[in-house]
């Protein structure tokens, strides 16, 4: 693999050098994006807030913790898979890496569409489940059936940046971010303004903007052995199951996480649509104090993976001589 190290910018062998060095420099791009995924939210929270209605506010602060529930399973399935190619990279097997790759995206091709159908049918139960103020009814039901319809571009971005944390490259997932927090933000604009769409535009934007960053990645990460090829079928079960039994304790945290803020918001709700939309506000507030914790710790599961696997393969050859 240290062909790839060299040629390509951007991808980074932790197995070498400081160690402080390569989380921190890993971390930084990876607290910049964070900071921008929740900037473009916010910038959601304040065209509606501000050119809308606090109904549509309401609507986007309903409809965090709900899209947050639907991909929290895939967000730790990324998760494995990031350990699982990081320890494949940090160990110098490029065809270990490949088949994790293909096997996380048949995967997801193959699951995408019911787990969308699935989050569609639920929007309405769910709604009631949170005590959706009838005033905030209608525009809430439009934000949620938009987004669960595209939850395709927000899981497959998911994938791409696991793929890519795995061989140590939080730059170009930056680069990810910035196209989808622009297109967001002038599709904001465009639909909310200029074609007076309202929270369907606001909806609209997100889900274009999260279509184009993953449909970028895809075109854009293909370094040898890390070309992303959606349809090739392969599919390693040993090798999926291990990145099921690394992950699926990642995302059922992170479920239980979305559940618990449903709880909140459910509580919030029965107040009125004014209370929502303050909370929604607030909530933003405290993601961002959140963000530094969650880079350092993306950073540390790439930097322990690549060098586990280092240490592994190191204390083979000494047993071996």
């Amino acid at each position: 693999m240290r062909w790839i190290v060299r040629r390509e910018s951007g991808i980074h062998n932790m197995t070498e050098g400081s160690a402080l060095r390569h989380i921190v420099w890993f971390t930084l791009p990876l607290l910049a994006g964070n900071f921008l995924q929740q900037f473009y939210n916010m910038v959601d929270s304040w065209v509606v807030g501000n050119y809308v209605s606090d109904a549509a506010l309401a609507a986007v602060g309903v409809g965090f913790p709900v899209i947050f529930l639907f991909t929290s399973l895939f967000s730790g399935i990324a998760t494995g898979g990031t350990v699982v190619i990081a320890q494949a990279f940090g160990a110098w097997k490029p065809e270990r890496v490949r088949h994790a790759i293909d096997s996380l995206y048949t995967a997801f091709v193959r699951s995408i569409l019911p787990i969308t159908i699935i989050a569609l049918l639920l929007v309405s139960p769910l709604m009631t489940v949170l005590r959706v103020d009838p005033a905030a009814w209608a525009e809430t039901r439009t934000y949620l059936l938009v987004v669960c319809a595209g939850l395709i571009g927000n899981i497959g971005y998911n994938l791409n940046a696991g793929i890519l944390n795995g061989v140590g490259n939080s730059s170009t997932t930056l680069l990810f971010l910035m196209v989808s927090t622009v297109l967001n933000i002038l599709l904001d604009l465009l639909l909310v303004l200029a074609f007076s769409m309202g929270v369907l535009g606001v909806a609209l934007g997100t889900v274009i903007a999260q279509a184009c960053s993953w449909l970028f990645g895809i075109w854009y990460i293909n370094y040898p052995q890390l070309a992303i090829h959606p349809f090739s079928g392969f599919f390693d079960r040993k090798l999926f199951a291990e990145i099921i039994r690394i992950g699926l304790p990642s995302g059922i945290q992170m479920s239980l996480v979305a559940l618990g803020a449903m709880f909140v918001l459910s509580k919030v709700n029965s107040f009125g649509k004014a209370f929502t939309a303050g909370f929604n506000v607030g909530n933003k507030l405290d993601t961002l104090a959140f963000l530094p914790t969650q880079s350092m710790a993306a950073a540390v599961i790439s930097f322990v993976g690549q060098n586990r696997s280092e240490e592994r393969r190191v204390g083979k050859e000494c047993r071996s001589r």
